[in-house]
C-alpha cells in the first residue's frame, strides 16, 4: 500500500465501533452482506438496448451468489433472440458479479443483467421475505404450460381502430365486432397446445380444433374480422383458416 507524504505525517485516530453492513431480507432472512457469496434470490428486471427498439426482459434465481437458472425473453429485435441464446448458455454458473462484467451479446439483455443486480443486491428480489427461496425451475412458471412468453401484441391507428394480433391466450385469428364496429371478443389459437398436440401425434386437424378459444362476447358479435387481412365471416364457430 503506497501512501501520500501528507497521510504519512498525519496521526493515527483509532477508529470507533464497526457494525457491519445493514443487513437486507433474502429469501426469509436479515443478511449482512459482505461478499458476492452472501446473496441469494430470485428477481426479474428489464432492459432495453440504446436505440430502444427491442427490450429484455430477465429472470434470475440465485443461490449464494451463483445464477443456478435463468429465464431470458425477448421482443422487439431479431438479433437479440440469438443473443438471448448465448445468453442462456452464458449465464448459468456465474457468480453476479461476473455476469455484470460479462457481454451478454444483446445491449438490452446486458442492461438487464445491471438492473437485476442493482435489485438484488439491495435486498429487492422478489423472495426477499420468502424462506428458503424459489427452487430451481421456478423460471418455467412464468411461462406456463405451453412453455411459451406471455407476449401481447397490439396494433392500432387513428383512421382504423385497432388491432388484436396476439395475447397471453394466443394467437389471434378474428375479433369479434358489434353493430357499432366495437370490439367485443377475439378468437385465439393457442400455439403451445397445438405444437404438443401435433407432437404427440394428433391429427392436424383436430389438434387446432382442440386448440382454439375465444373471450368475451363472442357469440353476440354482429362480425367477426381477420385482424391481419380484414377478411369479413358472419360464423361464430371456431375454424382455422376462418371460411364460410
Amino acid at each position: 500500500m503506497q501512501y501520500s507524504k501528507e497521510v504519512q505525517d498525519m496521526c493515527t485516530v483509532a477508529k470507533g465501533a464497526y457494525h457491519g453492513p445493514a443487513p437486507i431480507p433474502e429469501e426469509g432472512k436479515w443478511v449482512q452482506a459482505k461478499e458476492i457469496s452472501d446473496i441469494s434470490g430470485y428477481t426479474h428486471g428489464v432492459g432495453w438496448c440504446a436505440p430502444q427498439q427491442g427490450a429484455c426482459k430477465l429472470s434470475l434465481n440465485i443461490k449464494n451468489g451463483v445464477i443456478e437458472e435463468c429465464l431470458i425473453e425477448t421482443i422487439g429485435c431479431s438479433g437479440m433472440t440469438h443473443s438471448a441464446a448465448m445468453a442462456a448458455e452464458i449465464l448459468p454458473k456465474k457468480t453476479i458479479l461476473e455476469a455484470l462484467n460479462t457481454d451478454l451479446v444483446c445491449d438490452a439483455i446486458n442492461v438487464a443483467m445491471r438492473e437485476l443486480f442493482l435489485q438484488i443486491v439491495y435486498g429487492r428480489s422478489q423472495t426477499a421475505f420468502s424462506e428458503n427461496g424459489l427452487p430451481i425451475g421456478t423460471g418455467l412458471d412464468d411461462l406456463g404450460k405451453g412453455m411459451r412468453s406471455m407476449v401481447g401484441t397490439m396494433y392500432g391507428t387513428a383512421a382504423k381502430g385497432a388491432r388484436y394480433l396476439e395475447l397471453t391466450q394466443g394467437y389471434v385469428t378474428r375479433m369479434a365486432l358489434n353493430d357499432k364496429d366495437e370490439i367485443i371478443g377475439f378468437e385465439f389459437l393457442n400455439l403451445g397446445k397445438l405444437t404438443d398436440a401435433l407432437k404427440d401425434g394428433t391429427d392436424p386437424k383436430e389438434a387446432v380444433e382442440k386448440a382454439m378459444g375465444h373471450f368475451g362476447q363472442w357469440d353476440a358479435a354482429v362480425k367477426y374480422i381477420d385482424p391481419r387481412t380484414d377478411k369479413e365471416t358472419h360464423s361464430s364457430v371456431s375454424t382455422f383458416p376462418a371460411a364460410e
